[in-house]
């Protein structure tokens, strides 16, 4: 689980990882099971590649600063949803307000939904 009181650091990190890569994070947020990323890829670079760099490294990474009590480990599988540039600002403010989404219960199949209706 993704604590409040090291989140940002590891949006941050996730950020700076990723611009080591070369992958360009436009946008990060989350809550304590999972986080959506605004990625713009290059065309040579494609989503399996996108998660498995990201979540491989960050999942080190949390573990090497012993964040977690328990080996912190990031579920299997991602979704990909391609965004048109006349949306980036709305899935940017639907990403931005996570918290609020979850604080209402939100669970994962309405979020789908929701994000979804967003694109």
């Amino acid at each position: 689980m993704i604590e409040d009181n090291w989140k940002r650091k590891l949006f941050l990190h996730i950020q700076s990882n990723a611009k080591q890569k070369g992958i360009h994070v436009d946008f990060i947020n989350g809550v304590e099971d999972h986080i959506h990323l605004l990625v713009a890829p290059k065309t040579t670079q494609s989503p399996a590649l996108i998660a498995r760099l990201l979540k491989g490294e960050s999942s080190r990474w949390i573990n090497k600063q012993q964040l977690c009590l328990q080996p912190f480990k990031w579920q299997i599988g991602y979704s990909v949803f391609s965004v048109s540039r006349q949306n980036l600002d709305r899935v940017r403010n639907y990403i931005r307000k996570q918290e609020e989404h979850h604080a209402d219960g939100l669970t994962f199949s309405e979020e789908l939904n929701q994000l979804i209706s967003y694109l």
